[in-house]
């Protein structure tokens, strides 16, 4: 019997990796295959190191070579390797494998699985860091359909060996949480990272299907990973699914407006459509290549210092069904989210939003964080080809502010002026003036006490989905809290 000390504290034992695969190994009825194409065999080499893996390891393959990759998975649409269409076509043709290969009158009780992933590492100039697609396609009953996992990761690491070997960790991870912690698909997310550390590599998207993730939302399994400071930012297409922000925004010149969106109103699609058609004409911009993103920032997404996630259920689902993306960041600050955007894209950027935002862009408490201060942000923000659209407030007085009379900081006029003459700042003037005192906060509150006319104020649609208790699982008065 353990023995336990006055004073000992409870703690969470993470098992060794060898432990995890030993596990596994020691299974009878764990069978399948590993397929790793780009960066070594290292999952698999946990299983053989473990002991056991005759158990557990049908086979073990490494297409390296193109010609013999497209010969057993075919050649992609795209011509490239490292996509989430090359990972299921792995993991499809490996399991078709398995059951024509093993018939079950002679494995009645496997449960048959297949790893693969596809992976590029760091490039010789260590310009590019590498990224890949990992996934397992599994049983936990062999008379039960097959269960996924499906994730993309970026690495940090700056050198090849030391990736391959994180690959390693992370694969084992993922098949130890995918057959003994798929009952708390949260906690399976944090222990992807069990023997790593944050600095090591990213997963900026997961996905989950099958039977026994049936009540999964993916939505809210990519908050968690922003939550859990696994990825700074992820992002939903308009069908609501989740979709690698890096498909999206590649090349592209993007058009972002940030926003609590508590709930979406007339005013943020307005601000949306004006600054859209300001966008698309400027000389620089391809219409075919323009994306628009609506931002949360995730201090958008607490209440009382935790992430309210019927909250965020709520808002995404609004703006997904009026046809937008949606990014769910943890950028506070405007630069964060364009050095961010810049990662994908060199093509010009836009930003539309309010004058108060604009504002808080020039209060410098919120750059002591950095050496440069102020400066150094706003190199970072404006020295990219940045716009901004700035959309006018109506003063209690009826009076307009916008670009030619906001007050900033004395200290920081001159610097305004400096962008604000340069056509870094330039104002909507082709507005809807009924709606200027329509705010989401006034909405809120209407729907809070129970008073009529709010719905007026959204866009067409919108109050009818917020009425609808089938969706949010709540009453209308719940479904967003006050800010």
């Amino acid at each position: 019997m353990e023995i336990s000390l006055k004073g000992d504290k409870e703690f969470d034992e993470i098992p060794s990796l060898k432990t995890k695969a030993l596990r596994i190994n020691l299974n009878e009825n764990i069978y399948g295959t590993f397929a790793e194409i780009g960066a070594g065999q290292e999952t698999v080499r946990q299983f053989f190191r473990a002991g056991g893996a005759s158990g557990t390891i049908a086979k073990a393959m490494s297409a390296y070579d193109k010609d013999f990759s497209d010969a057993i998975y075919g050649i992609e649409d795209d011509g490239r390797y490292v996509t989430e269409a090359r990972l299921r076509k792995m993991l499809d043709h490996e399991i078709s494998l398995i059951e024509r290969r093993l018939t079950r009158d002679k494995h009645p009780n496997k449960l048959f699985f297949s790893f693969a992933n596809t992976v590029t590492t760091i490039d010789f100039a260590k310009k590019y860091k590498g990224h890949g697609w990992v996934g397992i396609r599994y049983q936990i009953d062999a008379d039960q359909d097959y269960n996924e996992i499906t994730l993309h990761l970026r690495f940090k690491e700056n050198d090849a060996r030391l990736q391959q070997e994180t690959l390693g960790v992370l694969g084992t991870n993922l098949m130890y949480g995918a057959f003994y912690k798929y009952n708390e698909p949260k906690k399976l997310l944090r222990y992807l990272y069990d023997h790593l550390d944050k600095d090591q590599l990213e997963i900026d998207t997961i996905n989950f299907a099958g039977p026994v993730f049936e009540d999964v939302d993916n939505r809210l399994m990519s908050l968690q990973l922003v939550k859990n400071g696994m990825t700074d930012a992820v992002m939903f297409a308009p069908d609501g699914n989740n979709v690698l922000p890096a498909r999206v925004l590649y090349k592209k010149n993007i058009l972002a407006l940030r926003g609590s969106f508590r709930p979406v109103t007339k005013v943020n699609i307005d601000m949306f459509e004006k600054s859209y058609d300001m966008f698309i004409k400027e000389n620089k911009v391809d219409i075919d290549k323009t994306q628009v993103v609506f931002e949360i920032t995730l201090s958008n997404l607490r209440a009382e210092g935790e992430i309210d996630e019927q909250d965020f259920m709520d808002r995404a689902k609004l703006l997904c069904s009026l046809g937008h993306t949606v990014l769910i960041s943890n950028f506070q600050e405007y630069y964060k989210l364009v050095e961010y955007f810049s990662q994908y894209t060199k093509s010009r950027m836009g930003l539309a939003m309010g004058v108060n935002n604009l504002v808080d862009i020039f209060d410098e408490k919120y750059y002591r964080h950095l050496s440069g201060g102020i400066l150094e942000a706003f190199g970072k923000l404006f020295f990219k080809d940045l716009r901004v659209y700035l959309y006018p407030m109506q003063n209690d007085d009826g009076t307009l502010t916008n670009s030619e009379n906001l007050k900033v900081h004395p200290r920081m006029k001159e610097l305004y002026k400096f962008f604000k003459y340069n056509g870094k700042v330039i104002d909507i003037t082709d507005y809807d003036s009924s709606i200027l005192t329509v705010f989401s906060r006034t909405v809120l509150k209407m729907i809070a006490d129970g008073n009529e006319g709010w719905e007026t104020m959204l866009p067409e649609g919108v109050s009818k989905l917020i009425k609808e208790k089938s969706l949010f699982g709540c009453e209308t008065e719940e479904v967003f809290r006050d800010e």
